[in-house]
């Protein structure tokens, strides 16, 4: 025979605590506590809302506009451009005239210390003319008298003057006249003294003696009883 179970005797009760749900295969969550990112069952999340005068604007930033090229800049630009233009082409040609300037300056101090070097020969040169005229111009002064006149040659020097040239005032200086038939014009026909050039400069004029065309004779005038009468 069966003894009676005593109702007050306590049930066996087995929970599952595992975390994860052996058949699902998700995690569970403990009773009490809400997924995060959810809320409560008849709950609304909280919006957040700003509210605004009706008599208020919104502000918004200012951006400052953008000029086209074409615009009012773009004028003020080229302007700019054309005016550092028109001094950079002002700047170099003051540059070039400069340069040409001191060039030219350069090239002048060189030639007239090349003239005033040579002007200074022109007497040694005249007694080695001479001495060659007698003929003694030999021995070592013969070849000092070379070098000379090779200084000038150096310099650009040429002499001019000879016998038979046409009398020229701009090369020649007439120091004794003469005629004769057998010139047809002013002719140096004798050369006292060389004359120096320097390119197109002449350094010194030639000393000359100068012969001249003779006139020729006056027409005889006829006798006044012998013109023939009027027609």
């Amino acid at each position: 025979m069966t003894e009676p179970r005593d109702e007050e005797t306590p049930r066996v009760v087995i929970r599952d605590k595992r975390r994860i749900d052996p058949i699902s295969g998700t995690v569970r969550v403990p009773a009490g506590e809400q997924p995060a990112g959810t809320t409560p069952a008849g709950t609304t999340a909280p919006v957040r809302e700003e509210s605004m005068s009706e008599h208020e604007t919104p502000v918004v930033d200012e951006v400052p506009a953008v000029q086209p090229p074409g615009g009012a800049g773009g004028g003020d630009v080229a302007a700019q451009l054309a005016e550092r233009t028109e001094d950079l082409q002002r700047v170099s040609a003051e540059y070039a005239n400069y340069r040409r300037r001191v060039d030219r300056d350069r090239s002048l101090v060189v030639d007239q210390a090349a003239e005033k070097f040579a002007l200074q020969l022109f007497p040694i040169v005249d007694d080695i003319e001479r001495a060659r005229d007698h003929g003694d111009l030999t021995g070592a002064f013969k070849v000092v008298a070379e070098r000379v006149l090779g200084l000038l040659d150096g310099l650009g020097v040429e002499a001019f003057g000879a016998s038979g040239d046409a009398f020229d005032p701009a090369l020649h200086e007439a120091v004794i006249h003469d005629t004769s038939s057998e010139v047809s014009v002013p002719t140096a026909t004798t050369v006292l003294r060389q004359g120096f050039r320097r390119g197109d400069r002449v350094l010194r004029t030639a000393m000359v003696a100068v012969t001249d065309p003779e006139s020729p004779a006056p027409a005889a005038s006829a006798p006044p009883g012998d013109e023939p009468p009027a027609g």
